[in-house]
């Protein structure tokens, strides 16, 4: 445990020194850049200290068995805006920042006004679903390049079939420096954990209710990122996609090609490709390039697997359980 907590001390400390670069060569790039890079990351229970009585958020409190602390809230802050700037290191801040499992907007406000990310100029939605412990779905993002015209959360009806709540699909519309309208879908779908068929069953209707969504904008630029708890191969995908090919997945399917990235996220030793991008076919000619699955050293630990915040109860300081995506777009 003392070996593994001074290599924990040691990645983050040299960390933060490259961080100070980046984000001062991020103000730079940022003014010059030529494509626009967007990201999602499911950040793993980015909660506040707080008590919210309408949601179950007790072990992420300082006096809960976790001992989620002021310190340790804005350690993980700080931790985001460090991925946030990683990734945009070539291009300049992303665009566009999809993340997953935020409790509220006071989270998304810090982190865009108080953690290192303030020098980004974010604006954020989030929604406001009924997910019973309370994690939203958010989106970063800055005005200068994508100009934010109207959003909406689209509610999943999962309690009218009898099923677990789950978290709203939030759903922007806005358009690019290069002035196309681009309607963006930022979703964490229901988690397979324990949850066998109702399982199934809630992320089939999620992908339903993304379906038809995305089918009263035929024809129009759509980009979809987010956590759909689900490998490629997948039938949610089908359903999302279409027979109609409505739209069409970057993520990588060809074997080699996804033993080479792994994956996104690991479960007892095992990779699986859970977090993904798909646009419409009116999208394709913006794309530059596939998906990217950010793979930094500094987000994994000593076993080669993503550092997460906690192991079960106990702290261990790292970034998620997730590994971040982006995808860049030509800014002409």
């Amino acid at each position: 445990m003392k070996n593994t907590t001074h290599w924990n001390e040691r990645k983050n400390s040299m960390f933060l020194m490259r961080c100070a670069l980046l984000v001062c060569l991020l103000l730079v790039c940022s003014l010059s850049s030529e494509a626009q890079r967007l990201m999602w990351w499911n950040v793993e229970n980015l909660f506040d200290c707080k008590d919210d009585s309408q949601h179950e958020d007790e072990e992420f409190l300082p006096e809960s068995d976790r001992h989620w602390t002021l310190g340790r809230y804005w350690h993980k802050l700080d931790n985001i805006a460090r991925v946030v700037a990683a990734v945009g290191e070539e291009r300049g801040w992303p665009a566009l920042v999809g993340l997953g499992e935020v409790e509220n907007d006071s989270c998304l406000f810090d982190l865009t006004r108080r953690s290192p990310l303030r020098t980004a100029g974010y604006e954020f939605l989030i929604t406001e679903g009924p997910d019973k412990r309370g994690v939203e779905v958010g989106l970063l993002y800055q005005p200068e390049h994508f100009q934010m015209e109207g959003h909406e959360g689209l509610r999943v009806p999962s309690a009218e079939e009898g099923l677990r709540p789950t978290r709203d699909i939030l759903h922007a519309w806005g358009r690019l420096a290069s002035g196309d309208l681009m309607h963006v879908f930022a979703v964490h779908f229901p988690s397979r954990a324990g949850s066998g068929h109702e399982g199934n069953r809630n992320r089939l209707l999620a992908a339903q209710t993304l379906r038809k969504a995305i089918e009263s904008l035929r024809g129009e630029k759509i980009l979809v990122m987010g956590d759909f708890n689900a490998e490629p191969e997948d039938p949610i995908f089908r359903e999302i996609m279409g027979h109609d090919a409505l739209l069409v997945s970057l993520m990588p399917l060809d074997r080699k090609e996804r033993r080479k990235v792994r994956g996104t996220y690991v479960f007892q030793k095992q990779w699986s490709f859970l977090d993904h991008i798909l646009v419409s076919r009116e999208m394709m000619p913006l794309v530059r390039g596939k998906v990217q699955v950010a793979q930094f050293s500094f987000l994994l630990n000593e076993e080669g697997v993503p550092w997460r915040t906690y192991r079960g109860p106990v702290y261990q300081g790292g970034y998620s359980d997730h590994l971040p995506l982006w995808l860049d777009l030509s800014g002409e």
